[in-house]
């Protein structure tokens, strides 16, 4: 027998099919999809049936169809996990059919949302799972939240969903990126922030999965606004040498207004009113700084465009990256003679170990040593060794023979190793592999050969990378890192540092600004620079890089301010907070020898006071002498903040 709340939901669900619209089911797409669910799919609301989860085999070929958008999708679901502040959300993303490829949690959380059936390898379209944030998202196309009492089934109310589609270049479903809530007490209203979030990033692997689809071709990008070349609103051509476009993106339609059908495969000049050598002679590697462009009907539209031609990085082997050079920037001097050292080793085939905190850089610092060195036009593959199943990372790394297992693709599949021949493997988070695959990996180490699962032994050319954030020492003492695989991995280390260690940290801030910008002319007001600059950065240039990117996707002029500032940055970066706990510490009773200690930095109280007026001033300003915000913004009650106004004197017009 059902439980009574399985059974009141089935309930609820079943007036619809008679007509009656209440509660959840009084909003229109939510009443469609119950419908289809309950008249196409023939599904029971009350039945608490387990979702069905691919074969191991299918799921690999499942992930491989997508490696790329996954590749792209991965820094995204953990900068999206971030904003949420981690607790209570799994960030998902899933195939064209609704089966989740990826899932990022804090490990704490895994076995919650594994209850809840968001398994990697479920298949939570709608036609199996009734009503929910991606089976429902992928019918209908559009982003949406699914809210609790909103899903079909009863098993699923205790989940809030929003979910947003991510289309190919062609128009195509590619993907599904879902934020999931285990929480009871999430209410619909605290979605809208949520699903914003969803709907961005989407869009940003959108963007990013098109530019780099299409690397190999010429690359028109444009908008009406001229600050908005370079945010996901901007429009998206690519087309071949001879100016035959192949590819559009939504935005680009729109602006041009036309269909898909009404623009593959004719001239760019059938759309804008330039010449073809005028156009290509404008195009620059990366895309240059937007330039005025009319199109054939007379409006104005600013354009940048990226050639197909490609510089490399470094001209030469040991080359020192300038702040100029895409990528990254190694301006701070223990850096750079980490980096020539790195270069060097790696030369001779010298293994390198990456230390440094989550966020720091390892990543770029090994692609930058690989564009560096003789290897740069090979491949460079990154596997994260943290991010994939353990049930799933052999076949990654190592890759299988056709027909090897159940559900094995026919061809069989290069794993990662094979991938980077004659190039770089980075293996990211090493100290999280499996203690079975450290020593499989030894041995292909040792005999410079690879063996895929139900395969024959491959010859393979391939300088490794690792990169941690563990102690592997400790993990070699506990027994869960394998001691030779770890002196065979350290030819040299190379410990990075946190991002507030670093003495181009300027420098560094203005280069990921540029990179973000990706062509507009966009700067920093002295005060929110300041800010960014004196915040202590827990999540390093990874956490800067996605707050930047932020920053420029809601600028609306040519400056971001301080009071644009993420509210953590902006307190952190508040002067007179210390003044203002030390004044509630001294209104508690204290104990006499505390309170006399206390007392000692109010020796200078006149140039306290001063600051605290210069600093109120500077609050004020920042917020615009929103009243409730700055109090807000200082944690004190507004009665507080009049009463110290009125001490300082301050007004308005002051």
């Amino acid at each position: 027998m059902q439980s009574n709340p399985f059974s009141r939901h089935a309930q609820q669900v079943l007036t619809v099919a008679h007509g009656q619209t209440s509660g959840p089911g009084s909003d229109p797409s939510i009443a469609r999809s119950w419908l289809r669910c309950l008249e196409d799919y023939h599904l029971d609301p009350a039945r608490a049936q387990a979702p069905v989860v691919l074969e191991h085999g299918r799921l690999l070929e499942s992930r491989e169809r997508l490696q790329q958008v996954l590749q792209i999708a991965d820094t995204e679901m953990n900068s999206l996990h971030q904003q949420l502040s981690g607790a209570g959300h799994a960030v998902l993303l899933t195939d064209a059919r609704g089966v989740i490829l990826n899932c990022v949690t804090a490990p704490s959380e895994r076995r919650i949302f594994e209850r809840a059936g968001l398994w990697l390898g479920a298949d939570w379209s709608e036609a199996r799972e009734g009503t929910n944030g991606i089976g429902t998202c992928l019918i209908e196309r559009q982003a949406l939240t699914i809210h609790q009492d909103e899903h079909f089934r009863g098993r699923h109310t205790g989940l809030t969903c929003s979910a947003s589609p991510v289309f190919d270049p062609h128009g195509e479903l590619l993907a599904v990126l879902d934020v999931s809530s285990a929480r009871p007490d999430m209410s619909r209203q605290s979605q809208f922030h949520t699903m914003a979030m969803v709907n961005l990033s989407a869009k940003m692997i959108e963007s990013c999965y098109f530019l780099r689809h299409f690397e190999q071709q010429w690359l028109l990008r444009f908008h009406l606004q001229a600050e908005s070349v370079g945010l996901f609103s901007e429009g998206l051509l690519a087309f071949d040498g001879d100016g035959r476009i192949c590819a559009a993106n939504q935005s680009a339609l729109n602006l041009l207004g036309s269909i898909r059908g009404g623009v593959l495969g004719k001239s760019v000049e059938s759309f804008f009113a330039c010449g073809h050598d005028e156009l290509f002679s404008r195009a620059t590697p990366q895309g240059s700084t937007a330039w005025p462009l009319h199109t054939r009907d007379g409006r104005q539209v600013f354009a940048s465009l990226r050639g197909q031609a490609r510089a490399p990085v470094w001209s030469v082997p040991v080359a020192l990256p300038q702040a100029s050079d895409p990528g990254i920037c190694l301006l701070d001097p223990a850096l750079q003679h980490d980096f020539r050292r790195a270069v060097r080793v790696f030369e001779r085939d010298v293994p390198l170990l990456l230390r440094g905190e989550t966020g720091c850089g390892k990543e770029a610092f090994a692609q930058a040593v690989h564009q560096a060195s003789a290897r740069r036009h090979k491949p460079f593959v990154a596997i994260n060794c943290a991010s994939i199943p353990e049930s799933l990372i052999e076949s990654e790394l190592f890759g299988y023979r056709g027909g090897s297992f159940t559900g094995a693709r026919k061809e069989g599949m290069r794993g990662k190793l094979l991938q980077a021949d004659g190039g770089t493997l980075l293996l990211d988070e090493i100290g999280d592999m499996p203690l079975a695959l450290q020593t499989r990996l030894l041995r292909v180490l040792e005999e410079r050969q690879v063996v895929p699962i139900g395969g024959e032994p491959q010859a393979v050319d391939v300088r490794i990378v690792s990169a941690t954030h563990r102690d592997l020492l400790e993990r070699v003492a506990q027994g869960t890192f394998r001691e030779d695989l770890y002196y065979r991995l350290n030819g040299l280390e190379v410990a990075l540092p946190a991002l507030r260690e670093r003495s181009d940290k300027g420098q560094l801030l203005d280069f990921l600004l540029a990179q973000e910008a990706e062509g507009q002319v966009i700067g920093l007001e002295p005060g929110a620079r300041q800010a960014l600059l004196d915040f202590n950065w827990p999540g390093n240039v990874r956490q800067l890089r996605n707050v930047l990117r932020t920053l420029v996707a809601l600028c609306d002029g040519a400056n971001i301010e301080f009071s644009d500032l993420p509210t953590v940055v902006r307190q952190g970066a508040s002067s007179v907070g210390a003044a203002l706990c030390r004044e509630r510490a001294a209104e508690r009773p204290q104990d006499p020898e505390v309170a006399g200690a206390a007392a000692q930095p109010f020796r200078g109280i006149r140039p306290l006071l001063h600051a605290e007026r210069d600093a109120l001033l500077a609050v004020l300003e920042a917020n615009r002498w929103h009243l409730t915000r700055v109090a807000e913004h200082l944690g004190i009650s507004r009665n507080t903040l009049y009463r110290k106004l009125r001490k300082h004197g301050i007004n308005r017009g002051a």
